[in-house]
């Protein structure tokens, strides 16, 4: 009898990915981006990620082989981690651009693995869209700023979940997924434009993937209305309380209410009644909250219910544990909620232990004097 043959992995690591939001850039495409991203003092985080998720395949180890990219693309992190890999790219630059993620991936498809793991964030997703399209089942790992496309698991804990479930013969199915991506300059404009790419095939664990994003704005404004004025009320009765106001349409409603000048899409600062800062970034917010006390007003993204590590990544791991999870403010249309089909919110800070942390009830504003009880998951 002859030893079953390894898992064969495919590994594509964007080792910028998402290198834009902390310092509220809204992206990382493009060697300028990426380069003001890092004389701002941003931290490379797509091989941390990753890490999460290969963690997850460790009691595996002896029953996978992973084919890919040199250096920070994957060879590193594999090696580090003791798996046994093959290189099979050698990137053409010290800073890995686009076509070192398409071409990796024309290699990783002409040794026809089992999976495509990447991580990234939608440029990413479009990349390997490209080359492979359906010709064989790929699984994103979230670490980018924009990840709208519903190639990628929930949590890169998830990610590698889904993979150990495959090598342990658990999924045969597979489901075609959305590959989406917006203009980022007119998203570091506040303006959503997303575009259907193409479709890739992953595997459909449903619990440990996310759905493609909705977009567009409440349509209930009279909801809205009775939600910006519970939070105002809020606020009125704590002049002297900083509030860290996220992203998202109904945290957009809640400033026009207050007639002050909101990011839609990035985070902004208001105490008093007035606008402190706008778009700010994580250093900043660290440096102010750390100064006053705090309440986050925080929304979820709909169709997907992430709270945290979509698009805002301004709200660190240290911003969030310095604010502390009782000043959590969520905000969300009970309509909002139920779209999520009782799937839980999720909270994906790059951070398990803070991960972990913020598992459980929260209390959500739904209304004027109205809150419901809502599960923030635990992966």
């Amino acid at each position: 009898m002859t030893n079953k043959a390894p898992f064969s992995l495919g590994l594509i690591i964007n080792p910028f990915a998402g290198i834009g939001g902390s310092v509220a850039l809204k992206g990382s495409d493009g060697s300028d981006t990426r380069a003001q991203a890092l004389a701002l003092g941003a931290q490379k985080l797509a091989n941390s990620r990753t890490r999460l998720a290969l963690e997850e395949l460790l009691p595996f180890k002896t029953q996978i082989h992973i084919f890919t990219a040199a250096g920070e693309m994957g060879e590193t992190l594999v090696a580090e981690l003791g798996f046994s890999y093959t290189v099979i790219y050698q990137p053409q630059t010290l800073q890995s651009e686009a076509i070192d993620t398409e071409q990796c991936a024309q290699v990783l498809q002409a040794h026809n693995v089992d999976l495509l793991l990447f991580a990234g964030g939608d440029g990413t997703a479009r990349n390997i869209c490209h080359i492979v399209g359906a010709t064989l089942p790929v699984l994103g790992v979230p670490a980018g700023c924009k990840i709208h496309s519903s190639v990628y698991a929930v949590t890169p804990q998830a990610a590698g979940r889904v993979v150990a479930m495959l090598i342990q013969g658990q999924i045969v199915t597979l489901q075609d997924a959305d590959v989406m991506d917006i203009d980022e300059v007119l998203f570091r404009q506040g303006r959503v434009n997303a575009r259907h790419y193409g479709e890739m095939r992953v595997p459909s664990e449903l619990r440990y993937m996310q759905a493609v994003k909705m977009g567009g704005r409440e349509s209930n404004e009279l909801v809205l209305a009775d939600i910006a004025a519970q939070v105002i009320e809020f606020m009125d009765e704590h002049p002297e309380r900083l509030f860290v106001m996220g992203s998202g349409s109904t945290v957009d409603f809640i400033m026009q209410e207050l007639n002050l000048a909101n990011t839609l899409l990035g985070v902004d600062m208001v105490q008093g009644g007035r606008l402190v800062a706008n778009d700010v970034s994580a250093d900043v917010l660290l440096k102010h909250t750390a100064m006053a006390p705090t309440t986050l007003v925080i929304t979820l993204i709909g169709g997907q219910g992430h709270i945290f590590g979509r698009g805002n990544q301004q709200l660190s791991p240290g911003v969030l544990r310095q604010i502390g999870r009782e000043n959590f403010l969520v905000v969300a249309t009970k309509g909002k909620l139920q779209a999520l089909n009782n799937k839980p919110l999720i909270a994906d800070t790059g951070d398990i232990a803070l991960d972990a942390q913020l598992a459980g009830l929260i209390s959500v504003t739904t209304g004027y004097k109205d809150q419901v009880l809502y599960p923030i998951a635990k992966f």
